[in-house]
């Protein structure tokens, strides 16, 4: 069976699949003990891949709590496993989206999450109890629809919001759409 790296080759910004590349490589290099943590964090969190908190493995969804299952020594805290299952930050620039990318989000949602796809206040997207395993192929994918979780996280400019009536409402007479898919998104 074909990786995904494999069956998206050549579907993807040349650049965004060398940095992906480099992560996975980063991956196995920590797996291996060859890659500092500190340095391993760095390297994850500018690629979106945050820490997970499980508050005592229960979650609440608005309407009930939920019991999750995952291993008691995932637990996040002091003594947290380095690959216990985390957050996934996806930057989505001025909250704008195809009908393809929308269905690969929900795609991946289903597939490497919990079903749920967070939206930000910052218009981006945020995938909960995602494996550190699978996110170079979760990357590949977004990138294949031309989405990034490259800078979705620390010191950098995480992403530009708009309003979503911009250009079509009586109070926002300025459609922000052209100067916002000119701005460089990798």
């Amino acid at each position: 069976m074909p990786t995904w790296k494999e069956m998206l080759s050549g579907k993807m910004e040349p650049q965004l699949a060398e940095e992906i590349d480099v992560f996975e490589t980063q991956i196995a290099l920590r797996r291996s003990g060859k890659l500092d943590e500190k340095i391993f964090a760095e390297t994850r969190l500018r690629r979106g891949c945050y820490g997970q908190r499980y508050d005592n493995g229960q979650r609440h969804d608005g309407i009930r709590t939920q019991h999750l299952q995952y291993l008691s020594d995932t637990t996040k805290g002091p003594d947290t496993l380095w690959d216990a299952p985390g957050m996934q930050r996806i930057k989505i620039p001025f909250g704008g989206l195809t009908p393809g990318q929308m269905d690969a989000l929900a795609d991946l949602a289903e597939e490497y999450s919990d079903g749920v796809l967070h939206v930000t206040t910052r218009q981006d997207f945020q995938l909960h109890y995602v494996q550190i395993d699978d996110t170079p192929a979760l990357m590949r994918r977004l990138a294949a629809v031309g989405i990034t979780t490259q800078e979705a996280c620390g010191n950098s400019v995480r992403n530009g919001t708009a309003c979503p009536l911009a250009g079509v409402c009586r109070d926002e007479v300025f459609d922000v759409t052209p100067e916002a898919n000119a701005t460089p998104k990798f």
